[in-house]
């Protein structure tokens, strides 16, 4: 099947003729306007001019940031701190849907673009704000992804204990964004009132709501969660193996059925029919005794062996892999998983579309991330300005 056949037309998207300005940068601002552009939006990234959005020119373990959060999307560059630019912004948002922010506390009322003021302007724009804080004692606070992991307790349960350690990716940020963009139900209300709303979307409290697993365990047990490293085992075999290859397979016998399954696929009657493994708290009992026979099984087998023989048994099992094993998958290659997108660097790669389909078929590419002010004509030409106006602009160091 071709990427157009398993790709659902930009036309019939569940978000087509939905107009977004997005004032966002880094993370977790794009990873909203990026849910709204798969979605169909026509998602417009406003960047500040001259210079553009500087997370083009990050580095480290987030240098890809621009390239894989900004497709489907088109970019102008405006300058916010000029009476001009803030007027051709006012001139934008007439007929705009939703604007997204994710500046710093007070930043958007300074340059002149908060709720209050946009919404007198377009009293049916629903207004997304995605910062570090909901309102309460926090909420002039500046945050990071990390800060809030730090604060919630979540880099708590992800290290070794005395070692706190944030998370593997930037999952506060993404979620934020996420939870911003399903703010995006206030579209749906604006059809009933005619007018729009105020979303506020923050870390830390997306933060508080992952750890909100070990918040009702703590209450239901009466006994405060240990970090994962140690933690107090829920299954007793959810845990890694060695392979005879060499390599390590991760392998969960979470229910009883899993256990007998495990059993007869390599010939243990003995241990199906045993009453002191008949049920998953009786198997924790034993964790000492079952781990070691589970790994003297395991290590018979090569990760790919041991994947074809239980896979099929309907029991979980998978590879222990690197991101960097993504690029080639065979299950991400064949559904379209993976979007061909061209990079800041000049290079394309195959970077995860949305995970999630919508009667079978995925979120595609429709646009390539854009070059900075890549749209700015166009996009002034619907606010009534001439190419002259806007090449003077630019000049001006009004527009990019």
């Amino acid at each position: 099947m071709s990427d157009v056949e398993r790709n659902i037309p930009g036309e019939d998207l569940p978000l087509a003729g939905v107009r977004v300005l997005e004032f966002c940068h880094t993370v977790m601002g794009p990873t909203c306007g990026l849910m709204l552009a798969d979605m169909g939006a026509e998602v417009i990234k406003v960047e500040p001019a001259p210079q553009g959005d500087r997370t083009r020119v990050l580095s480290g373990f987030v240098a890809g940031a621009f390239s894989y959060y900004n497709r489907n999307k088109k970019s102008i560059g405006l300058n916010l701190k000029t009476e001009e630019g803030r007027g051709i912004l006012y001139r934008l948002v007439k007929d705009a849907d939703v604007v997204a922010e994710n500046y710093g506390p007070g930043t958007a009322e300074r340059l002149g673009m908060g709720y209050e003021t946009l919404s007198k302007i377009n009293p049916r724009l629903i207004f997304c704000a995605l910062k570090g804080f909901l309102p309460g004692p926090y909420e002039h606070r500046a945050a990071l992804d990390e800060v809030a992991q730090f604060m919630t307790g979540l880099a708590y349960m992800t290290g070794p204990p005395g070692q706190p350690l944030r998370a593997a990716s930037s999952v506060i940020d993404m979620l934020g964004g996420i939870f911003g963009a399903m703010g995006m139900g206030a579209l749906r209300q604006r059809e009933t009132t005619g007018r729009g709303k105020k979303i506020t979307s923050a870390l830390f409290e997306s933060s508080a709501f992952l750890v909100g697993q070990y918040m009702a365990g703590q209450a239901v047990s009466g006994l405060e969660p240990l970090p994962l490293p140690v933690r107090r085992r829920g299954w007793a075999i959810y845990e890694t193996f060695d392979a005879k290859d060499g390599k390590k397979v991760f392998l969960g016998l979470t229910s009883n059925n899993h256990w007998n399954t495990f059993c007869d696929v390599f010939g243990r009657p003995d241990l199906k029919a045993d009453t002191r493994y008949d049920t998953n708290e009786k198997r924790l009992d034993a964790y000492d005794f079952l781990r070691p026979l589970v790994q003297s099984v395991v290590i018979e087998y090569t990760v790919a062996e041991i994947i074809d023989l239980l896979a099929p048994k309907g029991i979980p099992i998978g590879p222990v892999g690197k991101p960097s094993d993504m690029f080639e998958d065979p299950h991400m290659n064949a559904g379209g998983g993976l979007l061909e997108t061209m990079m800041t660097t000049g290079q394309k790669a195959k970077l995860p579309a949305l995970p999630f389909s919508i009667d079978g078929k995925r979120l595609g590419l429709r646009l390539d991330p854009p070059k900075l002010g890549e749209h700015t004509h166009e996009v002034m030409a619907r606010i009534g300005l001439s190419k002259d106006e806007v090449d003077q602009l630019i000049e001006r160091e009004i527009l990019r």
